[in-house]
């Protein structure tokens, strides 16, 4: 071989050694991917082999509980005397009834709901009522009050509102003003005792609406002779010298009927307590 060859003898040997190791380098890289995948994959199924058997275990459980349901339904169904398809049916049956008392339950409680509700508005609108009653009453005493008159008394002492009927009283009584007791006095009876006086009837003359009456206070007694109906008849009682008075409504053949005034702060009657 001539020297000029040389060189290309040595050239292609470092070629060939260059591709093996290429050739070396790749088939070491595809046996480590391998290993790598055929790793992975037996992971991949050891986990599917354990998941499986999971399934396989809680696929046998449930079938040992509907098993088990099945056993507690046929010995319920022996029990009663039933077949399962009885029971089946009672089941479902019993399950239409209950569905259908919740139902009634339900529309019970709207209907009571709906009854207290309509008890309240009629109680709401009997106290509407009440109160408009009270307004009306209380207008009714108010005009009733602006229409009674004042007038002088048998003493010449300006009186105070004069009631003439027992309504006009009432009206009286409302305004609170005074102190009023309404009396019936008898001719021929004895004095009759009124607040803290006593009254005695003597003489009535109904024709022309008069009469004569004896008052007892402070231990005195006076004539009130020949008074009118609706006339204010006055007197002193009391130590602080209060003004009493009385006026009667009607005068007839043996009696007369009226009323006695006191001021507010006059004293009271005091009720004897009954003896034991």
């Amino acid at each position: 071989m001539s020297e000029g060859e040389q060189p290309i003898v040595y050239h292609s040997e470092q070629q060939n050694n260059a591709g093996k190791w290429i050739l070396l380098a790749v088939a070491i890289a595809y046996v480590a991917a391998s290993a790598f995948f055929i790793v992975a994959q037996h992971k991949k199924l050891a986990t599917l082999t354990q998941d499986e058997a999971t399934s396989q275990k809680q696929i046998g459980d449930l079938t040992k509980r509907m098993q088990a349901t099945e056993a507690e339904s046929e010995t319920l169904a022996h029990q009663l005397g039933m077949t399962k398809k009885e029971l089946s049916t009672r089941a479902t049956e019993l399950q239409r009834q209950q569905q259908a008392a919740s139902a009634r339950l339900a529309a019970q409680e709207k209907q009571d709901v709906n009854a207290v509700a309509g008890e309240v508005g009629s109680v709401k609108t009997d106290v509407g009522g009440v109160k408009t009653d009270v307004a009306a009453t209380k207008a009714s005493l108010e005009s009733t009050i602006a229409k009674l008159q004042n007038t002088i008394g048998d003493l010449g002492v300006q009186s105070g509102l004069i009631a003439n009927t027992r309504g006009d009283l009432e009206a009286l009584k409302h305004k609170g003003d005074r102190q009023y007791y309404e009396f019936t006095l008898l001719k021929g009876a004895k004095p009759q005792a009124i607040s803290t006086v006593a009254l005695q009837l003597r003489k009535t003359d109904a024709k022309h609406g008069k009469y004569t009456l004896n008052v007892t206070a402070n231990d005195k007694t006076i004539e009130k002779k020949d008074r009118t109906q609706s006339e204010p008849v006055q007197f002193y009682s009391g130590r602080d010298h209060m003004l009493y008075e009385l006026v009667v409504w009607t005068v007839e053949k043996k009696k007369i009927t009226g009323y006695l005034s006191t001021p507010k702060n006059a004293p009271v009657p005091i009720t004897p307590s009954p003896s034991s």
